[in-house]
């Protein structure tokens, strides 16, 4: 076996100069993220549509509230794959390997999509996506932290310039996937999707070589050949058991669509859960990881709350554009998947002066902690707007469309507060022999949130429209509230990480 290189050796063999001031490694993540987040989103801005548009529009015909939540599980499952993803590439791949991987499994899904099919052909493809995206995501985001030194001022502007990439990505495909698939079939719209993830697998493998070094190429905390043969034995049996149970609980009606949905919902507060315990109390993990460890937790919680209300946009959103707003406001017609695009252009507008802004405040700016309770307050005032035009013009009429971007910019503004300081604090927090792994929890807040969507969008109606946003939002501003009062604890907890 290879020995294990240092932080050092990696960091050293990456070029550090040449992409904007930053290490020319984050070129090869920031286009490989951006084709993989424009198939991704693609998809998703007209995923929900497809799904609830009848039959004779090319849709699948399934009711409002059904497919608003196969979408939150679909969603939830996407970002709970990421444990797995995490593991495989700590334990056998690496990082880099996991990627590429992950991306091939992600273009298929998309291929399955752009043909018309019925329901399991529909499925198959979730399925591609969801192992694939579990591959590439978690892992594409800790070789960025693998090409900054543990030290270097550098590292929260470039996740910043990194978070860019994906809502590069995240704009133009609402644009084009969403306005070929509601305007012309679905079909192309899914087929143009695969086409974006070829392009980043493309990227991706012409310039790591040269651009990434050696980071993702180490394998954190490999399999023994004892471990490996007794995880080759427990996938074949786990593989057979899972089928069998199939076999015996549909036909049987013991799993059931809202059963299924039961079960994510507990997976996806249950396994970060035993992920924290696992990590608490591994031998391999010091004190000070133990400490950093408790602190997460909080900001874990924190960031559920968060993507429970932003991850919306997908579903409560997409049908408040399509059915509550006026779309032809300005002389012309918008497409509902237009709106998916206002989350990303507002990021990309607003990244760089925030980015700014934390260099520019240098040791002067707020606490990790408090980053994330801004967020929050942030993202429970982005419902309390949301909720106005009900409250002055009733729920019977069309709301003009700037009442949602509105909201939509201030979800935004909390977003940047809270997402890439998420993604670098968790680099920063990671316990060593656990770092993939960590970085898959981080996206696990977004699967607990989505788990947790899934149980409450069948709440929202006409009729219960302000209640649902009065609540969720008032719950996200006096969670912000608290938070904020516990940053100077949470603080200690982290043992020296700012």
């Amino acid at each position: 076996m290879a020995h294990k290189l240092t932080k050092e050796q990696i960091v050293e063999s990456v070029p550090q100069k040449g992409f904007f001031g930053h290490p020319r490694g984050l070129f090869t993540l920031f286009f490989t993220e951006f084709w993989e987040r424009f198939s991704y989103y693609g998809m998703r801005a007209i995923l929900v549509f497809y799904m609830y548009y009848e039959v004779s529009k090319g849709g699948l015909g399934i009711s409002e509230p059904t497919a608003m939540a196969i979408m939150s599980i679909y969603g939830s499952l996407v970002y709970m794959s990421g444990i797995i993803g995490g593991w495989l590439a700590d334990r056998i791949f690496g990082t880099s390997k996991a990627v590429f991987y992950g991306g091939i499994l992600i273009m298929f899904g998309h291929i399955v999509l752009a043909f018309p099919g019925n329901l399991t052909m529909f499925f198959t493809s979730m399925v591609l996506i969801v192992l694939g995206t579990g591959l590439l995501k978690p892992n594409i985001s800790s070789i960025v932290g693998d090409i900054y030194a543990t030290d270097d001022n550098r590292r929260d502007s470039g996740f910043s310039v990194f978070y860019m990439g994906i809502n590069m990505g995240g704009f133009l495909a609402p644009l084009t996937v969403g306005t070929i698939g509601l305007d012309y079939n679905f079909h192309l719209g899914f087929g143009l999707a695969a086409i974006g993830m070829f392009i980043g697998l493309v990227t991706f493998l012409l310039t790591k070589k040269k651009y990434l070094g050696l980071a993702g190429t180490q394998i954190a905390n490999p399999l023994s050949p004892a471990e490996r043969k007794r995880f080759v034995r427990n996938l074949v049996i786990g593989t057979v058991v899972l089928v069998a149970l199939l076999f015996i609980t549909i036909p049987n009606g013991w799993l059931t669509f809202n059963s299924f949905i039961a079960l994510v919902g507990i997976l996806g507060f249950l396994i970060p859960f035993s992920y924290f315990i696992i990590m608490y109390r591994s031998p391999k993990t010091t004190a000070d990881e133990k400490s950093r460890i408790i602190a997460y937790i909080p900001l874990f919680l924190a960031a559920v709350m968060f993507w429970a209300i932003a991850e919306q946009g997908s579903t409560i959103l997409a049908l408040y554009a399509d059915k509550r707003t006026n779309l032809d406001a300005f002389g012309f017609h918008i497409s509902p998947a237009w709106f998916q695009s206002l989350n990303p252009l507002f990021i990309i507008t607003m990244a760089p002066v925030f980015a700014w802004l934390w260099i520019k405040l240098g040791k002067r700016q707020p606490s990790i902690p408090q980053k994330f309770s801004l967020g929050i307050f942030f993202a429970g005032i982005s419902f309390i707007v949301i909720l106005l035009p009900a409250y002055f013009g009733g729920t019977d009429t069309l709301v003009n469309p700037l009442w949602l971007a509105l909201s939509i910019f201030i979800l935004v503004l909390g977003e940047l507060c809270l997402s890439p300081v998420g993604l670098s604090a968790t680099t920063k927090l990671a316990p060593a022999a656990f770092s993939a792994q960590t970085m898959s929890l981080w996206f696990l807040s977004n699967a607990a949130a989505q788990a947790l969507n899934a149980q409450i969008v069948k709440f929202y109606s006409d009729k219960t429209e302000m209640m649902y946003f009065g609540i969720i939002g008032g719950v996200a501003i006096g969670l912000s509230i608290i938070l904020f009062a516990l940053s100077p604890v949470i603080q200690r907890f982290m043992k020296g990480v700012h």
